[in-house]
């Protein structure tokens, strides 16, 4: 793949797979990204350092702008990571998860389907767009439930499961109806560096550090598969190299555990690599009101990916959560430019806790 058109490329997931697929390559990224609150400027900033980068303002809803895109760079491949990702905000700001998610991917199809039409018979038979999803759009398992596999039926439980949902039965008809090359992966929690404190790792952190509570939802029992981004973008990476067109991988990192045990390790790390005199930050744990329709248990079973493609975790979640609290801890810069007045409403607004 010479050239990469990545939607998104400015948020969490992608801005990490755009640092891995310029690792030891001459591939051309374009990355398109609308900035939300989510892209934070230094992110941004970083990846401009990289070779063979281009970056792009923009929708994935704006089909003129899409189409310009793909006639200008000719790419060999799409990875779709644009999407609206929160929970909480989907909660209190549905519409805009319809926007991006549904009517945005559409229109990134569309255009996708008009250019991949158009390619010579080599480029045709080699263009690939690869769909980033969720898990949530499986719903909630019992504690005693199996894993979701690629053929669990769908039923989303939030706007954004669901919006999530429509988007990848869009990219299968495609798949179905047109013949486009689409290939959909179906992620677990991800964590690691570059993620927004707002997702429950980074907020901790970020809390624990200014010494704020640490607000967990409702019991603090509810439980996630959690997979390291980097793993994450190998996996991704791997299909997109070696994938079956037309198929959905799950990816996941074997590592459920409740809200609670994430936060207590968390805070164990933090006692040991920030210490202060008496002081433990578990201390600062907060329980509050749970959201609305709150998920109790999600978990992925990746045997798919491992047999077919040989993919694996290469982290642990314990290995990996200390590179997630050392890499924030090693960019304060970033995380304090993230703690804007709007941050401290949001937090105030969806957790009642104020500094």
């Amino acid at each position: 793949m010479e050239k990469l058109l990545v939607t998104g490329g400015g948020g969490f997931i992608g801005s990490n797979f755009i640092v891995l697929a310029q690792s030891g390559s001459n591939t051309k990224i374009i990355n398109l990204d609308k900035l939300t609150y989510a892209s934070h400027p230094q992110t941004l900033q970083a990846l401009s350092q990289l070779p063979n980068y281009q970056f792009v303002r923009g929708d994935i809803g704006d089909r003129i702008l899409i189409k310009q895109l793909l006639n200008d760079y000719q790419p060999d491949a799409i990875i779709n990571f644009a999407a609206e990702s929160h929970v909480d905000r989907s909660i209190a700001n549905p519409n805009d998860f319809i926007q991006t998610n549904v009517v945005g991917t559409a229109n990134l199809l569309e255009e996708t389907r008009f250019y991949w039409q158009g390619l010579n018979e080599p480029q045709k038979s080699a263009f690939r767009f690869i769909h980033i999803s969720t898990d949530e759009v499986y719903g909630s398992l019992g504690a005693d439930d199996p894993a979701f596999l690629e053929t669990t039926p769908y039923a989303p439980n939030s706007p954004y499961a669901a919006s999530k949902a429509s988007a990848d039965h869009l990219v299968r008809a495609y798949f179905h109806t047109y013949g486009l090359p689409t290939i959909t992966t179906n992620c677990s929690n991800n964590y690691g560096p570059y993620q927004f404190p707002e997702k429950l790792i980074p907020l901790i952190i970020s809390q624990a550090l200014n010494q704020q509570p640490l607000p967990i939802y409702g019991d603090g029992l509810n439980i996630r598969d959690w997979l390291y981004v980097a793993d994450h973008c190998r996996a991704i990476y791997t299909v997109l190299e070696q994938g079956k067109i037309g198929e959905t991988y799950n990816i996941g990192g074997n590592s459920e555990k409740t809200n609670i045990e994430v936060v207590k390790v968390i805070c164990n790390l933090l006692n040991e690599l920030v210490p202060k005199s008496g002081f433990d930050y578990q201390s600062l744990v907060t329980f509050v009101k749970d959201r609305p329709g709150h998920d109790r248990r999600y978990a992925i079973n990746c045997e798919k990916i491992k047999q077919e493609l040989g993919w694996q975790p290469q982290e642990t979640f314990n290995s990996g959560l200390r590179k997630t609290v050392q890499w924030y801890l090693q960019h304060q810069a970033w995380v304090n430019a993230v703690n804007t007045p709007a941050h401290q409403n949001w937090l105030a607004q969806h957790y009642g806790i104020r500094p």
